[in-house]
């Protein structure tokens, strides 16, 4: 096999030209092998020797019946940490450069990087970030006891064999992994460089973990991507819904890390009596349950990330998305024993193809189960348990774009009572004017217990699109961007669905599912005003007054938390106080930008003034 194939750049072609030995992958079967250390082996341990510090093991790979699983050693390695991407260019930016984080210019780390590849056993392969003619093709070179790593990268993003690389293949993205430099160079702390070139896009993975690189890395450059040709990789899960009675309505479900895209994806999980439970007052210890006899078909378009891509949208009104993905990174914390999701644990217990485990406690040649979540500490699992599940393997699965008819947006929430009052005054789901729904994307909060991220204190925000973070130019041109899809796609619907509780009641996700299984049997028939009440707080826009789905009634309290005994109105108006200060706080700094859109700078304001719900209702209209 010959490298030049690839038409690497001219830095990358020095590597791969005098590095000790270079594997050129073309399937994923070779990737396993590769990461279980060859030679039919079943255990591998991924480690370096570092100056000064004497061999340290990053990782450990246990080819198991249904895969390969990898484990970390440290906990702080389990899941991404939300401050690990810097750029390492002089491009507008507003996220922190490598010189302001570190004190130095990037060149020098950069330097350093590329000569210890060479002197490291190699394996590279291509890919297509994105999609063929709305992404980029890619190469990745990595080392090769890290297989794992490339093995992830390759099922998420995909892999081109040798023998069916396209003559015209021209790398405008690659990714470079270092897990060394980890600890010579940054304290053990996660961090993925961005280093965008005129003609390159480089990706400096510096940890072994493939969150913030193989997977949010390769959407930091699709976003690039879009920025300049002004289009948006969307955050989000997608899935068309089908009735008992074949009425479909596609729904795109966006949130922070853990605002449940991937529970969206889902049926609804129910007791073994076969009724769903509502939720769980966390005071009294009362339980309510839902009886819904057949709900509704889930067919999976997106799991994380969605093309919003130009050539895809028509005249309808509706906006269109693809998968800008081959498979999923899909996190499992929510299955705690056997039988929670009998669909998605024989799936990954028995799958068609071999899968890629991060977190789960299973032993070479036996069986990895997703609700086996290693220990963080003893009596103290993982929150970030995860497995990568190609997108052919799933059932359902839905291929090509989709109209969106309903846009909704996940808020993980803590409970709320008189004596604790937090912003947990979520009700079941909110519907929102599309102006309202734009200014919640651009807050996007991270919410209450976010299983994804390394924890940060209080309510913090992912920011515009909940994919702020593995954004890497300016804010104000993707609030832009996102702003422009709200007033172009105007036959969209919005709503706001909270998770984990509401009020004084522990609901996990089924809030996403009740009002996925309601809205589709309803259909996107415009609401009559009496149907509809303005919440107190009108960053929450509508509820309702009543909610029957299949002549069941939910519980009032559920969709107007203040009606809880256990909330009341005074802690409610201490939530709500707490959201517009979230709100304000994150607001500000558009408001100032003399680069925001007109409209977006009039919807700001109608917020920092305290604008009711018709105030937004202005800005933007619906189409009918």
């Amino acid at each position: 096999m010959n490298f030049q194939k690839y038409h690497p750049s001219r830095e990358a072609e020095d590597i791969l030209t005098h590095c000790p030995k270079l594997t050129i992958a073309s399937t994923t079967a070779e990737l396993i092998e590769l990461a279980c250390g060859g030679n039919d082996s079943h255990y591998f341990e991924v480690a370096y020797q570092v100056p000064k510090q004497g061999k340290i093991l990053e990782a450990t790979v246990a080819r198991v019946r249904n895969g390969v699983v990898v484990n970390y050693p440290e906990p702080y390695m389990r899941r991404r940490d939300p401050d690990c991407v810097v750029i390492g260019d002089e491009l507008a930016t507003d996220k922190e450069t490598y010189t302001q984080r570190f004190g130095t210019d990037f060149v020098q780390t950069r330097a350093e990087t590329l000569a210890w590849l060479k002197t490291q056993e190699l394996a590279m392969f291509g890919f297509v970030a994105g999609q063929p003619n709305m992404g980029v093709d890619a190469l990745a070179i990595v080392p090769a006891n890290a297989g794992f790593f490339a093995l992830g990268l390759a099922m998420l993003q995909g892999i081109i064999p040798y023998d069916e690389l396209p003559e015209n293949f021209s790398p405008k993205a690659i990714v470079y992994t270092a897990p060394i430099f980890r600890h010579t160079h940054f304290q053990g702390k996660q961090v993925v460089v961005h280093n965008r070139q005129p003609q390159l896009h480089e990706i400096f993975s510096f940890n072994l973990y493939p969150g913030p690189s193989a997977k949010k890395g390769i959407y930091g450059v699709l976003i690039h991507l879009g920025e300049h040709e002004g289009w948006v990789t969307a955050h989000c899960s997608t899935a068309q819904v089908v009735t008992p009675y074949d009425n479909v309505v596609t729904f795109m479900h966006e949130g922070a890390s853990g605002s449940g895209k991937s529970e969206m994806l889902e049926q609804a999980h129910r007791e073994s009596d076969g009724r769903l439970l509502l939720g769980e007052n966390i005071l009294t210890g009362e339980q309510r349950f839902l009886e819904i006899p057949r709900t509704c078909e889930v067919h999976p378009v997106t799991d994380d990330m969605a093309l919003c891509h130009p050539s895809l949208q028509t005249s309808g009104g509706n906006l269109t998305v693809t998968d800008a993905e081959h498979s999923w990174f899909v996190r499992v914390n929510h299955i705690t024993h056997y039988g929670t999701d009998v669909d998605l644990e024989q799936l990954t217990a028995e799958p068609p193809t071999p899968l890629l485990f991060f977190n789960i406690d299973a032993v070479p040649k036996s069986r990895a189960l997703i609700w086996e979540h290693i220990q963080d500490a003893p009596g103290q699992p993982c929150p970030n348990p995860r497995v990568i599940i190609p997108r052919q393997i799933v059932p359902n699965i839905v291929e090509g774009a989709v109209a969106v008819d309903i846009r909704s947006f996940g808020v993980r929430t803590p409970p709320c009572t008189k004596e604790q009052p937090t912003y947990g005054i979520i009700g079941l789901f909110h519907l929102l004017p599309p102006a309202l729904a734009w200014l919640w994307r651009l807050v996007a909060p991270r919410g209450h217990a976010n299983p994804s991220v390394v924890e940060t204190e209080g309510m913090s925000s992912e920011g515009v699109g909940s994919y702020w973070p593995f954004a890497t130019g300016r804010k104000v041109d993707q609030a832009n961007l996102l702003l422009h899809q709200f007033t172009t796609h105007l036959r969209t619907r919005y709503i706001l669905c909270p998770n984990q509780y509401i009020g004084a009641w522990r609901v996990g996700f089924m809030p996403q599912w009740v009002a996925r299984e309601y809205l589709t049997r309803r259909g996107i028939a415009k609401f009559k005003p009496e149907q509809l009440v303005e919440a107190e707080c009108p960053l929450l826009g509508y509820t309702l007054p009543q909610l029957l789905v299949e002549g069941r009634q939910v519980p009032t309290w559920l969709l107007q938390v203040n009606a809880q005994l256990e909330v009341g109105e005074e802690a409610y108006t201490e939530g709500a106080n707490i959201l517009y200060a979230f709100f304000r706080q994150h607001l500000a700094e558009f408001a100032e930008d003399e680069d925001l859109l007109p409209l977006g700078k009039e919807i700001i304001r109608v917020c920092l003034e305290g604008g009711t719900v018709t105030d937004y209702k202005k800005c933007i209209p619906v189409m009918t």
